[in-house]
């Protein structure tokens, strides 16, 4: 028993830091650059994945002792669309503006090297509880790491994070400064940069503490 329970704690602690997704392993890069202009769309794109992680990984777990080695990651990859199709129904259902803004990233989830990879490295070869610490610790490391790229894009590109549900509210508003002004941060070159900075700090830390 104790020995499930450090294997759970684990399998959770180990996304957050030491195997994040994004800023360790190097993995979902497509919507870490693409979607993080906004806080908003980053925390969206997070909740979407760690839903769809969270309910691959359980279904994977389950059935794992009837997958056969040639049809793993077709039976993979059918779970996750699955999943992937009711966040992006649910998305344009509930919040279509987001929906709309996020384009075809959410079901571009499908072929997100994060759940492949869980699914394939974790809840095909443990049981329940492991999978689902696995699932929840990746998914939200993968959500910080695209929290922290958006919050420093969206403030030097903007000056302010907006949200928008019911009615839009400022969650925080820089002084009228130029100098917190940079549309740079709003292109592509702004989430290369930032998140090239980001890999370069984690990189000096894990160094240091090495």
């Amino acid at each position: 028993m104790a020995e499930n329970q450090t294997s759970v704690g684990k399998s959770f602690l180990a996304g957050l830091w030491d195997e994040n997704p994004v800023l360790r392993l190097i993995l979902g890069m497509c919507p870490t650059l693409a979607v993080t202009t906004s806080l908003q769309a980053a925390l969206t794109m997070g909740a979407s994945v760690i839903f769809v992680l969270i309910c691959s990984n359980l279904v994977v777990s389950a059935m794992r002792n009837l997958l056969k080695p040639h049809l793993r990651i077709l039976m993979f990859t059918l779970t996750i669309a699955a999943f992937v199709t009711i966040a992006d129904l649910f998305l344009k259902a509930y919040q279509p503006e987001m929906s709309a803004k996020l384009g075809p990233y959410i079901p571009l989830i499908i072929v997100n090297c994060i759940i492949i990879c869980r699914a394939e490295a974790c809840a095909s070869k443990n049981g329940l509880l492991v999978s689902l610490a696995d699932a929840l610790g990746m998914g939200l490391g993968f959500t910080g790491a695209l929290t922290v790229l958006a919050v420093i894009r969206e403030l030097l590109a903007t000056g302010q994070i907006v949200f928008t549900f019911s009615r839009s509210f400022t969650l925080i508003r820089l002084p009228d400064v130029p100098l917190f002004r940079m549309a740079g941060m709003a292109m592509p070159v702004g989430a290369f940069l930032t998140l090239g900075l980001m890999l370069g700090l984690v990189k000096l830390l894990t160094t240091k503490r090495a």
